[in-house]
């Protein structure tokens, strides 16, 4: 029913990153997703991938500065030229790793600066995805919730929702992550409802913990997985969880669900 795809920037955090490929493919996964691999050169991570028999689907964009306060830069103003270059990064660390998609970063900014901020992440935004028309790519926009990254430009799935149809580019997409739109908004059932034609990308985590999607959280995983399959919804979902012990133990929550990983993990 749905591929999986598991977060090496969170599971496996006992391992090296390139570490943590290998160890996916021995719990069961063909596909990966991570945050930043840009520490790595990109034939250094495309030979541990290949060597695993694993695909990569997708990055971020770059964070920026994080003690900063950075966390992006495609909706701050006075930071284009910043984005772009950032934005070239990801462009060519997914084209040739093979990822599909790009998570782009919006960032943070001042509150008497977010209607400026908001235009400037339009602009970006638009450019970019003219940019890779005919690539395979598709642009990711995740809001995030305002209790693990204050000041985010975007925070609400009703905003990103008006701001993709503002951009009107058909390769610019919802990443809709269960747990930041839990926090923030809920009525999770009907938001998938509503907006199944712009989600590109589902992730799931546990709330409020943020550990694995199990019986020990407030969502029903149950009824979110039976709505994915009810809503059509065939892409990737993306495991972006801080296990509370071993990652290969945590992923009993999956076989509890009925969701064994064994059958669902079919390569995109």
């Amino acid at each position: 029913m749905h591929n999986f795809t598991a977060n090496i920037a969170f599971l496996f955090p006992d391992r090296p990153f390139l570490d943590r490929i290998d160890a996916a493919k021995a719990a069961g996964f063909d596909n990966v997703e991570c945050h930043f691999p840009y520490d790595l050169p990109i034939q250094i991570i495309k030979a541990r991938l290949d060597a695993a028999g694993v695909r990569l689907t997708g990055l971020n964009t770059q964070p920026g500065d994080r003690a900063k306060g950075e966390w992006g830069f495609a909706g701050v103003p006075g930071k284009e030229e910043q984005f772009r270059r950032d934005f070239a990064q990801a462009v060519d660390y997914a084209s040739a790793l093979g990822a599909s998609c790009i998570h782009v970063m919006a960032g943070t900014v001042p509150s008497d600066q977010r209607f400026d901020a908001r235009g400037t992440y339009i602009s970006n935004l638009r450019t970019a995805a003219r940019e890779i028309t005919g690539s395979g790519l598709t642009l990711l926009l995740e809001p995030l919730n305002t209790r693990d990254s204050p000041s985010y430009l975007v925070s609400r799935s009703d905003e990103i929702a008006e701001i993709i149809a503002e951009i009107d580019q058909p390769n610019v997409r919802l990443l809709f992550d269960v747990y930041h739109i839990q926090i923030m908004e809920g009525d999770l059932i009907r938001r998938l409802e509503k907006y199944r034609s712009i989600i590109g990308h589902v992730q799931v985590a546990g709330v409020p913990d943020r550990a694995e999607p199990d019986r020990h959280n407030e969502v029903n995983y149950r009824a979110i997985f039976d709505t994915l399959a009810a809503i059509g919804y065939d892409g990737l979902v993306g495991l972006e969880y801080r296990p509370r012990g071993s990652t290969e133990a945590g992923l009993q929550w999956l076989s509890e669900l009925g969701l064994p990983l064994h059958e669902t993990n079919a390569t995109q």
